[in-house]
């Protein structure tokens, strides 16, 4: 273990502030602790809202992560009363949460963690409560006493497997305290507790003891075959790409049937050595090693029988073993439930295919890739626990007493709502400037995956930045792309499928416009017109098609247009036609993709100037010209025309799409909106 203590850093940081950065470094290495997994204290002398000098007690709080954790993140509770309820016999976990909530010593602080009473109970200063892979790994050992005993010898203590609470608490209390030769204990199927009486001792304790456990096991599988050995080699990388960009979607889709899920896909070498060994399916399907793998990885894994180089084989041979994963996961909340429990959607969260690799689900990005990294730590677990001894699970009793359980089901519940886009992928073309770049920003705060796609890779990269900063890791996906370059757009829809292993939205919206008359439009600018607009569109909606109908849920397409594909443009000819051309192809793909579920609707704006790339070029001479005015007087001009008075900026035809691409347009296919101020002569008829 490297231990990341820090004199200089820590020097001068009071107690508090000690605890965060003692929590912030267990939480650097996913070894120690799983992400939001874990929990720290420290009991220091602060003063009530009295003024009175009362020992609190700061512990995480629940839902918190403990790499990133701040000051809010440790609610203080009065030590006092909470050691006094060691005398008691028994506790509820009702009672022990309405029990602590009187003891907060904040106004409006967080939940303390679940397992703040260990915290409470034990009689050293600092606390910490970790889920490191060594340990798990013996603490899910058939042998993991025996183990234990000869890592540690007395200085480690075992406690079998009990759900966190007051039981668990009170006896780690009774078991720690007044004995001073112990350093640790160890919890079956759960984790580490440590302590100290600084912050650096508890730190340096917790890391001796992993690191302890970490030098045993690499000895004991120096020269062993892990896993039963292998029992297939991994297909080529261009293969298990292939595999990925053809099946994610058929994946994406039948894991959605419930609630949209966005996938993680992963073949790195740690992943390939499981899916490709001799016991896979045995020790995978045991189960999860301890309650922080359950609660993002399920209590197991769907494994595939094989993975098939053939796709269309994998595809019929993996809706009957979803279908099978389901009805067991059904079986196992039926066998379980208590009289209010709401049964959680029945899908995998880790599917597991030999000879490709590993695919994680979760209702964003981001907890997909969590699932991803945990189930990582599964594998680390079940490689040493299964290498020195047999490796033992959680019961199906155990698990459901985890995942069902009310103060975990809390922990959801300190999610926000989900937005209307929430976990949904759009791919927006033109999306570096104007229209598209303001497409791509309210579609990401209304909780969507966004692809944005340009042939100005670098403002692309720009808006996916920021959406990224402020949305969070993952929430977008810059591309470079020619819409008119067939090889280019198949590409980047690829690198959609490869990030999130699908999309829900496309938003054809790249343009370029040029006006001249007709008797001096040159076919060039003809033909530049009909490809950016017409090939383009068609592109696009071709490999959105294809995405969407392999995913088999639906999807919606939004063509940005014109107002001129409902009305002329003066010396506008090949545009003009080009737009129509767009708006007939939306009707006739509407068509086409309604047996689909394929939604496809039109937004007609028009003129619309702020932050356009196409109106900071000759297109503004060119229609100041054909109007007889100064470039500088066309956002007057174009205003004055309209009926209701007003400019047209790309907030207002971003709030057109985002109508078509929400579920507050599900009914609607074919359909034309007009985002022009009111323009008489384009009213749709």
């Amino acid at each position: 273990m490297n231990n990341l203590w820090d004199d200089k850093k820590s020097r001068g940081l009071n107690e508090l502030d000690l605890l965060i950065y003692r929590s912030n470094i267990l939480g650097e290495d996913a070894s120690v602790t799983n992400w939001a997994g874990g929990n720290t204290s420290a009991k220091i002398n602060e003063k009530n809202f009295r003024g009175e000098q009362v020992m609190v007690l700061r512990v995480k709080g629940s839902g918190t992560d403990l790499r990133t954790i701040t000051r809010s993140g440790f609610p203080g509770v009065e030590l006092g009363p909470v050691i006094s309820l060691r005398s008691r016999r028994a506790m509820s976990d009702a009672e022990m949460v309405e029990y602590l909530a009187h003891c907060l010593v904040d106004l409006n602080a967080k939940r303390p963690s679940i397992d703040a009473l260990i915290h409470a109970f034990i009689d050293h200063v600092h606390v910490d409560h970790m889920h490191p892979d060594a340990i798990i790994a013996l603490c899910t050992s058939k042998d993991g006493p025996k183990l234990m005993k000869q890592i540690y010898g007395d200085t480690a203590a075992w406690v079998p497997w009990l759900r966190p609470g007051f039981a668990l608490a009170k006896q780690c209390g009774e078991l720690i305290n007044g004995r001073p030769r112990l350093r640790a204990v160890l919890l079956g199927k759960h984790g580490l507790i440590t302590w100290g009486g600084t912050a650096k001792e508890s730190y340096d304790a917790t890391i001796a003891v992993i690191g302890d456990a970490q030098d045993f096991l690499k000895r004991k599988l120096e020269g062993r075959k892990v896993f039963g050995g292998p029992k297939m080699q991994p297909a080529p990388a261009d293969s298990r790409a292939r595999f990925a960009l053809e099946n994610l979607p058929v994946i994406r889709g039948a894991v959605s049937r419930g609630r949209r899920m966005v996938l993680t896909f992963d073949d790195s070498p740690e992943v390939l050595e499981f899916v490709n060994s001799r016991n896979l399916p045995s020790l995978a399907l045991k189960g999860a090693a301890c309650p922080d793998h359950l609660v993002s990885t399920k209590l197991t894994p769907l494994v595939m029988e094989t993975g098939a180089a053939d796709h269309a084989a994998f595809q019929g041979r993996f809706a009957p073993l979803l279908e099978q994963y389901v009805r067991g996961y059904t079986r196992y909340f039926q066998s379980h439930r208590e009289r209010l429990d709401t049964m959680a959607d029945p899908f995998p969260r880790i599917i597991l295919i030999p000879a490709i690799g590993m695919v994680a689900t979760g209702r964003d990005k981001a907890s997909a890739d969590i699932a991803r990294d945990i189930y990582h730590r599964t594998i680390a677990v079940i490689k040493n626990a299964s290498a020195v001894s047999t490796y033992v699970s959680m019961t199906q009793a155990e698990a459901y007493s985890v995942e069902y359980w009310p103060l975990e089901i809390y922990k959801m519940t300190l999610a926000p709502p989900e937005k209307s886009l929430a976990r949904r992928v759009a791919f927006v073309t033109g999306g570096a400037s104007g229209i598209g770049r303001e497409i791509a920003a309210r579609f990401a705060a209304e909780g969507a995956h966004v692809v944005v796609a340009d042939i100005n890779r670098k403002g692309a990269e720009e808006v996916a930045g920021e959406i990224v900063s402020r949305e969070g890791k993952g929430r977008a996906l810059a591309c470079g792309m020619d819409v008119t370059n067939e090889a280019g757009v198949v590409s980047a829809f690829g690198s959609a499928v490869a990030a999130y292993g699908g999309i829900d939205i496309v938003v054809s919206n790249a343009g370029i416009s040029s006006a001249n008359p007709i008797e001096k439009t040159t076919v060039a600018q003809w033909q530049k017109q009909m490809d950016i607009l017409g090939l383009g569109y068609f592109l696009v909606a071709r490999e959105g098609f294809r995405v969407l109908a392999r995913q088999g849920i639906g999807g919606s397409i939004i063509f940005i247009a014109s107002k001129n594909a409902l009305a002329s443009g003066k010396n506008a000819t090949a545009y003009s036609a080009a737009k129509a051309a767009e708006l007939h192809l939306a009707r006739c793909l509407a068509e086409e993709g309604g047996p689909k579920k394929i939604r496809v609707n039109t937004v007609c704006p028009d003129a619309v100037l702020q932050g356009s790339s196409i109106w900071s070029g000759a297109w503004r001479q060119e229609r100041a010209e054909a109007y007889g005015i100064r470039p500088d007087q066309l956002e007057e001009f174009y205003r004055k025309r309209t009926i209701l008075g007003e400019s047209i900026l790309p907030a207002d035809v971003a709030e057109a799409a985002l109508f078509f691409a929400s579920d507050r347009s599900l009914k609607t296919t074919g359909g034309v909106l007009t985002v022009d101020g009111g323009v008489a002569a384009a009213f749709v008829r």
